[in-house]
């Protein structure tokens, strides 16, 4: 494990236009996306990935019918706020996203996203298999969302404390 980097950025992203957020997976990536004043966030879809250069095209398709001005990475952080190697993997996926696109990259906490996501599809009637298919997609809309309404787009993730921590 790592301390988080102190680099949450890579460039500074814009506080206007179009944002996507990216819920990064091996397998998989959820996609959401801003409104152009930045005030709430959609979920977009579920891509399954195929090769680099598949993903590549995607990617740049969807920045490009969107607008998009800038990328938000999840970036999976322990409670503590220490990285691991999948923070690592998502950095690694945010470095390639920012030369594929040419954009900024910013990185959200992603704690929470998918037990959101899972929490806002027992409320709903789908299937099993479209509850799959909307699981990364709506965890990408709740760290997307989580960025646009912070305060400081640039803080590192806080480190998480229980009641029983904090009484101690």
């Amino acid at each position: 494990m790592t301390e988080p980097n102190s680099a949450l950025s890579m460039g500074c992203v814009p506080t206007s236009g179009v944002l996507l957020g990216l819920d990064y997976g091996t397998k998989r990536l959820g996609a959401a996306v801003s409104t152009s004043e930045q005030t709430m966030s959609l979920p977009l879809e579920t891509y399954e990935r195929r090769s680099e250069q598949l993903d590549a095209d995607w990617l740049k398709r969807v920045v490009r019918e969107y607008r998009v001005v800038g990328l938000v990475i999840g970036l999976p952080v322990h409670m503590s706020g220490q990285e691991g190697e999948k923070a690592q993997l998502a950095r690694a996926f945010g470095e390639w996203a920012n030369t594929v696109t040419g954009l900024p990259i910013a990185y959200g906490d992603e704690r929470y996203s998918s037990a959101a996501a899972d929490h806002f599809l027992a409320e709903t009637t789908h299937k099993k298999k479209g509850k799959t298919q909307r699981r990364d997609q709506l965890a990408a809309h709740v760290i997307l969302s989580s960025f646009i309404e912070s305060a400081d787009r640039t803080a590192r993730p806080a480190v998480f404390q229980t009641r029983m921590a904090a009484n101690e």
